[in-house]
């Protein structure tokens, strides 16, 4: 039986990272989309501005790839790139996107961490943890809105598969590449102080 993992264009476990820790872009984006998909399951309008706002940056990112192929094909070089540029767009779309899948993994470590504890309470601890200080006093709510309209834990683990041992399996790994590329990127952000003023 396939399960929500075997159906992705493409997991993070799969995304190229080469010489010196680079991230390939064009299959980072598409890790990051089939992340974003995980939040139908979900079956709530409420997570559809965590979705927007992911989606809206991965066309930021996609659109400097695009039009700038040479200079952007990993995420650090395109940050180099646009480092001296007076338009940071996707770098401030990789950044805030970025932002947005470190409190998907803090939430999903947590959810897979703790087996009694429910979504709700693992999407809150994480958005506390992680998004809370960068969202301003209007935003917040929405956000917290979204965190309350989380479904059941058990109904959600039988929507990522019906086989769960697979499903177990299948989001440690998951999670434990995402946990690693996301922690490259801040890495790489603060090395440099790319994400001033962002």
């Amino acid at each position: 039986m396939s399960t929500f993992f075997d159906e992705m264009k493409m997991s993070f476990k799969d995304v190229p990272i080469l010489e010196n820790d680079k991230i390939a872009t064009s299959e980072f984006l598409c890790a990051a989309e089939s992340l974003i998909h995980l939040f139908d399951l979900f079956g709530s309008s409420a997570f559809a501005v965590v979705q927007k706002d992911m989606t809206g940056n991965v066309e930021k990112i996609r659109k400097r790839l695009l039009s700038s192929p040479g200079d952007s094909s990993t995420l650090q070089d395109l940050i180099l790139s646009e480092a001296s540029s007076k338009s940071k767009s996707a770098t401030q779309g990789l950044l805030w996107l970025t932002r947005g899948l470190q409190f998907t993994a803090q939430a999903m470590r947590e959810t897979v961490e703790n087996e009694n504890e429910e979504l709700t309470k693992s999407f809150t601890n994480s958005y506390n943890k992680t998004l809370i200080k960068y969202h301003s006093m209007l935003v917040r709510p929405v956000f917290k809105l979204a965190m309350k309209a989380c479904p059941y834990r058990k109904d959600f683990f039988l929507k990522l598969g019906s086989d769960q041992n697979k499903v177990g399996i299948q989001i440690r790994e998951w999670l434990e590449a995402l946990e690693k590329i996301v922690k490259l990127i801040l890495d790489f952000f603060s090395s440099g102080n790319y994400d001033k003023g962002l």
